[in-house]
């Protein structure tokens, strides 16, 4: 049984910008139309592949016309403002300065994807066949060094390669697990002033930013792919099994991380101001298929005190929103995300356990703008039906759209190898919901 609620409907001639829409749906008001996004960040995004398939079968680009890539781990593409307009999305992506291996979204080149994907990579995109015909990405991009991601024989991403060395218990230095992380550069704090001034003057879309070192324990992260030679805990296995075994060390760590990432805030902010819109706090994952990967007890002992020092000063000091990630069944979670000051929950996963789209409305919508269940991209984007998909977007519209508080976004990024007649379907069926 779907919602009730007595809406504040706004006025069909009411006409809001998408700044304005995205706003008041943050502060869980209704708007003249719910607010769309696909691409402002690393964990909404579309797949290279089936970017390049909507740009053709949109009509926007030549065949054979590249699609760039600024996310190189998981290959996601760049939604440039043309198709923002097309398709009607509220939200824009206030790119990464550095990839996660540690070169620059710069200087861009052509490259082929397996699938015959045209594309544009950055100058340091620099790959090497391996004997199992996948591919090899380096550190900074330099070939000299071991490979730190490969990518099996016509895979769609890159996947972390394990340099853990060995190590002495009475010797782990805190120290080298946060070597990632560092200040803020003044070149970079005038690249970001200079994006996010002319995103906010030439669009009137929503600002979504991703400034780096404040998700914890973060397995794209763990294993430093940017490093040349990494050090500490930098096994994946090792690393949950530390959560239990070295409590104290993990702690240690994650009190670094912070003490390094709440000065590069303050440097952003003052930099920057509140033309930002909504900040990815964490792109991590705490959650399976069916449930927590940790349990309430240990998130709240291990993560909570951390994410609440930085959302913290975030609430005190700027307007900026806090975006939360976590695939899987989270709900055991969902109350300390909340006392930790999270605004916005994302991908909102519906089909792992316990993740019921009316529930989470019903018990949760006062307290999360849920960016994301949308439409299920395990099952229904990729295997169902036009009819199926369409009718799945119409229902997340009922459930979610009351009162506010929803941003309209599948769940997780569209990926490579779905039908782009799905994806079609899924897009009109959003403009079919959206009109009053």
């Amino acid at each position: 049984m779907l919602l009730l609620h007595t809406l504040w409907l706004v006025p069909k001639e009411v006409k809001m910008n998408s700044r304005e829409r995205v706003k008041l749906a943050l502060e869980h008001k209704e708007t003249d139309k719910i607010p769309v996004d696909f691409g402002s960040c690393g964990v909404t995004g579309i797949h290279v592949s089936a970017l390049y398939q909507i740009r053709q079968a949109l009509g926007l680009d030549k065949p054979g016309t590249p699609v760039r890539v600024v996310d190189p781990l998981q290959m996601l593409g760049e939604v440039t403002y043309d198709l923002v307009k097309a398709l009607e999305l509220d939200a824009v992506r206030l790119g990464k300065v550095s990839t996660p291996y540690g070169f620059r979204n710069e200087n861009f080149k052509e490259w082929k994807f397996w699938d015959g994907t045209p594309l544009l990579v950055a100058e340091k995109f620099n790959t090497d066949p391996n004997p199992d015909g996948g591919i090899y990405q380096y550190p900074g991009g330099d070939k000299s060094l071991g490979p730190s991601a490969h990518m099996p024989r016509q895979g769609y991403y890159f996947d972390p390669i394990i340099r853990q060395e060995p190590f002495e218990e009475d010797k782990l230095d805190p120290k080298d697990n946060v070597e990632e992380y560092g200040s803020v550069s003044d070149t970079d704090l005038v690249l970001i002033k200079t994006n996010v001034e002319k995103l906010y003057a030439e669009t009137d879309r929503a600002l979504v930013a991703s400034f780096g070192g404040t998700d914890l324990g973060n397995v794209a992260h763990i294993t430093a792919p940017a490093l040349k030679k990494p050090k500490g805990i930098r096994d994946i296995t090792e690393w949950y099994v530390s959560l239990v075994a070295r409590p104290d060390h993990i702690k240690k760590i994650f009190d670094m991380q912070i003490e390094i990432a709440l000065p590069n805030l303050k440097k952003i902010h003052k930099t920057i101001g509140d033309k930002v819109s909504v900040v990815l706090i964490s792109g991590a994952d705490y959650g399976t298929q069916k449930g927590p990967i940790v349990s309430p007890e240990t998130f709240a002992n291990l993560f909570k005190p951390y994410y609440k020092r930085v959302n913290d000063w975030i609430h005190e000091n700027t307007e900026w929103k806090i975006m939360f990630h976590s695939c899987g069944g989270i709900v055991p979670l969902l109350d300390h995300f909340y006392e930790m000051g999270v605004d916005i929950l994302n991908p909102v996963q519906t089909s792992a356990t316990g993740m019921d789209p009316v529930m989470l409305k019903e018990k949760y919508g006062k307290k999360f703008t849920f960016w994301g269940g949308g439409i299920d991209t395990q099952k229904v984007l990729p295997f169902g039906t036009p009819e199926e998909v369409k009718k799945q977007v119409k229902e997340r519209f009922r459930i979610f759209s009351p009162g506010g508080g929803f941003v309209f976004n599948s769940i997780h990024n569209i990926q490579a190898g779905i039908p782009v007649k799905n994806i079609l379907a899924m897009f009109e069926a959003i403009k079919e919901a959206r009109q009053r």
